[in-house]
């Protein structure tokens, strides 16, 4: 009978989500990859008696912005450490009247609109071609677990979402904004992609919680969305992505 896969859980913190204090037992751990230095130490622990590593996809003092973040580093240097699944936290910006301030949403879908990221491990084709199936791009096990989780917290959650990545660091113009909506995305952030990507080229199981901070710009009885305005939504609710994490960490088989 073969031995079962020992679980092992990468959590990708975006800005402000983090908090290396989840973790027991931590130990910093450096991370040479051939892409190059990943965005902070790896921290790792365990949550209950699950092993965890956390990554600070930022840098843990938020030095590096979005466009210069090393993803497949950060990536590589995860499956290195035999991460079998990534739950990734991040930031997001609504483009939905009915996804409010401090509301949960767990993306299915991603529409990738950055210019000038590394987005795939695969350079070259010199043994064959390699071009990843990606109709799906989240775990539908850990979206499940982590539906099934914020109902059990009782937190205002939104099962499905597309979630529409820009370049950044600036934010969406108005038209832009409008432009989003038009395609139906419906959150949107500046880290999702090539992350996501890139999991899945490598075969790891990925899935984000988008905790909702604005409403980007398209809403024009609402003040536009500023840093100021996201940090103060922030220190509102991580304590309550940091209670997701550590009740779904758990559940994960």
């Amino acid at each position: 009978m073969p031995l079962k896969k020992m679980v092992k859980i990468g959590i990708i913190g975006g800005s402000g989500l983090d908090n290396p204090d989840i973790l027991k037992n931590a130990r910093d751990i450096k991370a040479d990859t051939p892409y190059g230095k990943t965005s902070s130490p790896l921290k790792a622990g365990k949550v209950n008696s699950t092993n965890v590593v956390l990554l600070a996809r930022h840098g843990r003092k938020h030095e590096i912005p979005p466009s210069k973040v090393n993803y497949r580093a950060n990536i590589h240097a995860l499956k290195e450490q035999g991460v079998t699944h990534i739950l990734a936290t991040t930031a997001c910006g609504s483009l939905r009247e009915e996804i409010k301030r401090g509301d949960f949403v767990i993306p299915d879908q991603f529409i990738d609109f950055t210019k000038h990221r590394e987005t795939t491990f695969f350079e070259h084709f010199k043994d064959s071609a390699k071009h990843t199936s990606m109709p799906e791009p989240f775990s539908e096990e850990l979206r499940r677990l982590l539906i099934q989780t914020c109902k059990e917290l009782g937190f205002r959650t939104h099962e499905k979402g597309t979630i529409i990545t820009i370049e950044g660091p600036r934010f969406s113009t108005r038209a832009e904004s409008k432009l989003f909506r038009s395609w139906r995305a419906d959150i949107i952030n500046m880290s999702i992609a090539p992350e996501c990507i890139l999991a899945n080229e490598l075969g790891i199981p990925y899935a984000a919680i988008a905790m909702n901070t604005d409403y980007d710009c398209w809403k024009e009885d609402e003040e536009p969305v500023t840093w100021d305005e996201i940090t103060r939504v922030f220190k509102e609710n991580v304590n309550k992505v940091t209670e997701l994490l550590l009740t779904v960490i758990p559940k994960i088989k």
